[in-house]
């Protein structure tokens, strides 16, 4: 993968990189099997296998389906039963003798140190709570506060009372570092090995459950990608915690990877963070363009509900114009920022969050603000991603 012109371009080697790079190419566009139009791959689920693990390439939403369709046509024609003449009769089977013999219980998922999640417990009511229930915290851009502002927010909403589940899906697994603990499971066993996500997690603070990441979730990404529905897999195994939990929150990696297109197919909302300089507020229009696919190609209708500007410093005037831009662009959707300090980059090396290690600190009181923002849902609509108006920073270079 390469950013080209404020996108990105997807390659299926590091030779064809190399060939587009010298303009030996025709710049990363490729012909789509379906109905013959010249594009540029922008999403992993742009790329279907087929019937023999061939690679082709879909530049919409319904040449995508058509082109699943006819694979799985294939496929259902190779496995279409011989003619009967061939096939050996099946002999009734004799009937089961009575037996008394009790079968062995299950093996407990009891966690240790954690508290197990009764079925009682997944299926009370939900807590009041106005904000999306399924969140993804997302950037393309990397230092922008991702994985504290989803500590941050983690923890406020549990210390408000609500279950949270919180799902590290970026695999330098900086979240359960930041809380001081090293869980034995985590997504992997969640994703290839079929465990719930109940089973899996691990209580880090009351009200709150971790289900971390480490190097084990590039192995699960190649699990996905060799799945039928590679781009919904997490949404179907995080279905359970749905009921279970009162909010899900999802860390995403700074990339556009299978990982995160599958967070923002099971997210009902966006929250990005952006650093107060002028290339996060470029930054921002990726997002807002693979939010626009995602809705499109995947047919998901994620939304992005917020941006909240981070790492702000009143007497810097680039902080101060980044505020400014965001507000105009994203109007009541841009949160009130974050102030930088100190405290806020001492507190995961303690393994502690914000409220833990300063509570009285200027970015403590920040994060609380947001969780209740949060929490009240003061915001009545969503960003239309069509029609909002362009900014100086953000149209730059569009």
């Amino acid at each position: 993968m390469e950013e080209r012109d404020g996108g990105f371009l997807f390659f299926c080697s590091q030779t064809c990189q190399g060939k587009s790079v010298r303009g030996e190419t025709s710049g990363g566009s490729v012909v789509c099997d379906a109905c013959s139009k010249r594009f540029s791959v922008e999403l992993v689920s742009q790329v279907v296998r087929g019937s023999k693990g061939a690679r082709k390439y879909a530049c919409g939403a319904e040449c995508r389906a058509q082109l699943i369709s006819e694979s799985q046509g294939v496929r259902l024609a190779q496995l279409a039963a011989p003619p009967a003449a061939l096939v050996p009769p099946i002999e009734p089977a004799a009937p089961a003798a009575p037996t008394t013999t009790v079968p062995p219980p299950p093996p407990s998922t009891r966690r240790l140190g954690a508290k197990a999640t009764s079925s009682a417990a997944a299926s009370r009511a939900l807590a009041p709570f106005d904000g999306p229930r399924r969140l993804a915290i997302f950037n393309h851009k990397g230092g922008t506060g991702k994985t504290t502002t989803t500590v941050s927010i983690a923890a406020g909403l549990a210390e408000r009372g609500l279950r949270v589940l919180l799902v590290d899906t970026d695999s330098q697994g900086n979240v359960a570092v930041s809380f001081g603990v090293k869980p034995e499971k985590t997504l992997y066993h969640v994703l290839v090995m079929g465990l719930r996500a109940e089973q899996a997690a691990t209580t880090v603070r009351p009200n709150l459950d971790l289900l971390p990441s480490n190097e084990t979730l590039a192995a699960a990404e190649l699990y996905l990608a060799g799945r039928q529905n590679r781009d919904r897999v997490l949404r179907d195994r995080l279905a359970s915690a749905t009921d279970a939990y009162d909010v899900v929150i999802l860390d995403c990696s700074p990339s556009l990877s299978l990982m995160n297109q599958n967070a923002l197919v099971f997210a009902d909302g966006i929250l990005v963070p952006v650093a107060c300089d002028y290339l996060s507020l470029v930054g921002v229009r990726q997002v807002i363009k693979t939010v626009k696919n995602v809705n499109g190609l995947l047919r998901h209708p994620v939304q992005i509900y917020g941006v909240l500007p981070t790492f702000y410093d009143a007497r810097a005037r680039i902080c101060r114009d980044a505020v400014e831009t965001l507000t105009q662009h994203f109007g009541e959707r841009c949160f009130a920022p974050v102030r930088a300090g100190t405290r806020l980059k001492e507190a995961p090396a303690q393994g502690k969050t914000i409220f833990e290690h300063a509570p009285d600190s200027h970015a403590a009181e920040d994060y609380r603000a947001v969780v209740e923002r949060l929490i009240t849902g003061r915001v009545a609509a969503p960003v239309d991603l069509d029609t909002t108006p362009p900014s100086q920073a953000l149209a730059a270079n569009a």
